[in-house]
Parts: C-alpha cells; sequence; structure tokens
C-alpha cells in the first residue's frame, strides 16, 4: 500500500493583511499611548520590503501616515499660540482617524489601498 503525501498548508487568504491591520490597530492605540505609534511605523518599515502588493500599498499608507501626521501635530503645536492650532490639532486627528479606520476597512477586505501617497484619505 501506498501513502498518498499529504498536501501542504495553505496560508489563510486574509494573513497577508495580518501585518497591516496589526500596525492600524497599534495606530489607534497610539491616540492613548503615544509610543505605539513609534511601533507601527517601526513595524510597517519592516515588513514593507517582504509584503506582496496588496500589504506593501497599506505599509506605504501608514509610513505616510505617521510621518504627515506627526507633521501636521508639530504644526498644530506652533500655532497654538494663536489659537489656530486648536482647530488644526481637531482636523488633524480627524484626518488620521479617517485614513486609519479607510486602510483598516480595506485590509481587512483584503484590498489594497487605492492610492497610498495621497496625502488627503
Amino acid at each position: 500500500m501506498t501513502e498518498t503525501p499529504s498536501p501542504a498548508p495553505q496560508p489563510s487568504p486574509g494573513g497577508e493583511m495580518d501585518g497591516p491591520k496589526l500596525v492600524y490597530i497599534l495606530y489607534f492605540i497610539s491616540l492613548v499611548v503615544g509610543v505605539t505609534g513609534i511601533a507601527g511605523v517601526i513595524v510597517a518599515y519592516l515588513k514593507r520590503g517582504e509584503a506582496g502588493p496588496a500589504a506593501t500599498s497599506h505599509y506605504t499608507f501608514q509610513i505616510r501616515t505617521f510621518w504627515i501626521g506627526l507633521l501636521f501635530a508639530f504644526i498644530s503645536v506652533l500655532t497654538m499660540v494663536i489659537a489656530i492650532g486648536w482647530l488644526l490639532g481637531l482636523a488633524t486627528l480627524v484626518w488620521f482617524l479617517v485614513r486609519a479606520i479607510k486602510g483598516f476597512m480595506l485590509a481587512g477586505e483584503g484590498k489594497p489601498v487605492p492610492d497610498p501617497e495621497t496625502w488627503l484619505w
């Protein structure tokens, strides 16, 4: 009697998006515990080179979200003296949340970010 080899285990269909989802979760937590945002961008940089095209679009989007958000936050802090900084800070928070929620939803569906290099959403 000959034994038939068992098929190799297949990766889960959404497995490629586990890394991007982790980064989005770290970004959400960073709104309370700021250091997790830094951890998230580090993970995105480390994983981007070995990821497939869909996940790479998310990592690029996440890296840009971090750096552009940091720039907007810095400008907001500088302009708080003239009171407009509070409005800019609120706008930055909304911008960050929209990008993170949109990206998380796309990652959950296994879809790439359509334009990962945009400054908008």
